[in-house]
């Protein structure tokens, strides 16, 4: 009889956990759509022609009375939404864990983050400080939301179903990018069929992707459930309160101090953060790259991006089955030398050849979804439990938030040179630096060290 009730409780856990691992899935669904027709196709090249709209005979617009060169006004907003993140996303992933109330959380930011985008659709004309407006509060909102739904991963999936969770949780989020896009594909290829300008079927594009954003939310805030909100470890009731009153940079500080004591989790962060600024910065800038280097029409970026949704998915799965014989590192390090060959390739793309464009994309798609899929379930393993949405929080800076770097060096080589294949060549840099410092990582002892069980293979 008691062995019938714990399988039977057992069996219970299991189909809970499944079902909201499945509306886990649908928040990558919900909010992938804004990275991929947003941040990596459509606001890019819009905002920057809409920039070139406002700008003085020399090419430069000023906002705020700074001189800014057209061409670098979109990589210095999306640097600037980072800032905004890294302020942000301590605080709400620190109040996260302290109420054990996530999901209003996640709710709250995806809604922020959704409206901004369909307000998008009024980006017209010479409003360039508008799009930079809606961009930075877009991107910090998905942020923040991305920090609440990752933390979940280590409370919805055991030790050993992380890296397949991960990995399908990306590919839910690659399908929902490729499916939309091919419906973008088609109303800006055919605009003039609807009786639409071009820039009006990309302003309904843009909003497009806040609308869905906005209802496949609901499902994740359907399926997933709170948790009762651990103990602190150590402190007294003050410093409890002055924790939960710090603004974002002293509670970011409070957390990397207590990060400290778990120096090889900082460690395999700081890679992360190193080698994922290189990635970030490559999917927010490839389609400027595109139509301002080589000359390429938005169909062409449009049709390039879609390959590498499609590719993603199948890397997203493939690299989660070769993590499965060789072990997350292995299967990261050797994604990011495959990044590392296919960004130098694309210095050598020459303009106005489409062929070459849809290769490098071919090679990006490749490695895009895993080596992201696979960073996530790992650092899962790293993270202390009772700690998952602080963690988080630095983890998602990692992923997003502290994704400055790369933005700015991408502008001011631009600005300096006015070339961007320099810009685009600098970025090889955070992949190898990115390849050495994790390989220096024991993550078997990172894991024990964390206090969590290491799984067969890692």
């Amino acid at each position: 009889m008691g062995t019938e009730t714990v399988r039977d409780d057992t069996a219970d856990e299991a189909a809970g956990r499944k079902r909201e691992q499945r509306g886990w899935y649908f928040y990558d669904w919900a909010c992938s759509v804004y990275s991929t027709s947003v941040l990596t196709v459509f606001l890019g090249p819009y905002l920057t022609s809409v920039a070139e709209e406002a700008a003085d005979a020399d090419g430069f617009v000023h906002p705020l009375g700074i001189p800014v060169r057209a061409g670098s006004f979109f990589a210095y907003s999306v640097s600037l939404s980072v800032i905004v993140a890294v302020l942000v996303m301590p605080l709400v992933g620190a109040a996260a864990d302290r109420s054990g109330r996530k999901k209003p959380l996640l709710g709250a930011a995806a809604y922020v983050g959704a409206t901004a985008t369909a307000g998008m659709f009024f980006l017209d004309g010479d409003r360039y400080l508008l799009g930079g407006l809606l961009l930075i509060v877009a991107n910090a909102a998905q942020s923040v939301s991305m920090m609440l739904y990752n933390s979940y991963l280590p409370q919805i999936a055991t030790v050993e179903e992380r890296d397949a969770v991960s990995s399908r949780g990306w590919a839910f989020g690659y399908a929902a990018g490729s499916l939309v896009l091919v419906v973008n594909l088609v109303l800006y290829t055919a605009h003039d069929s609807f009786g639409l300008s071009e820039g009006m079927a990309v302003r309904i594009c843009l909003a497009s992707a806040g609308l869905w954003w906005g209802a496949f939310t609901l499902v994740p805030l359907r399926r997933l459930r709170d948790r009762r909100a651990a103990e602190e470890e150590t402190g007294d009731e003050a410093g409890k309160k002055a924790k939960a009153t710090s603004p974002g940079l002293r509670q970011l500080a409070a957390t990397i101090r207590d990060m400290r004591r778990h120096p090889l989790t900082l460690s395999f962060l700081l890679a992360y953060l190193v080698y994922n600024d290189g990635i970030q910065t490559v999917i927010s800038q490839a389609s400027v790259y595109g139509s301002e280097e080589l000359g390429l029409g938005q169909s062409t970026l449009i049709g390039a991006v879609l390959l590498v949704q499609v590719l993603a998915v199948a890397g997203a799965l493939g690299m989660g089955r070769l993590a499965r014989v060789y072990g997350a590192k292995r299967t990261i390090l050797g994604s990011l030398v495959a990044w590392t060959v296919t960004l130098a390739a694309g210095y050598f793309l020459p303009a106005g050849a489409p062929v070459w464009f849809f290769v490098l994309a071919s090679g990006i798609g490749l490695v895009l979804g895993g080596s992201q899929a696979l960073s996530r379930s790992l650092f899962s393993h790293l993270v202390p439990p009772g700690k998952e949405a602080e963690y988080f929080s630095a983890y998602e800076m990692s992923d997003r938030g502290m994704s400055w770097l790369g933005p700015l060096l991408f502008g001011i080589t631009y600005q300096l040179t006015g070339s961007y294949r320099d810009a685009i060549i600098s970025l090889v840099a955070f992949f190898v630096i990115g390849f050495v410092l994790l390989a220096r990582v024991p993550v078997g002892r990172a894991i024990r060290d964390a206090g969590n069980p290491v799984p067969e293979r890692i």
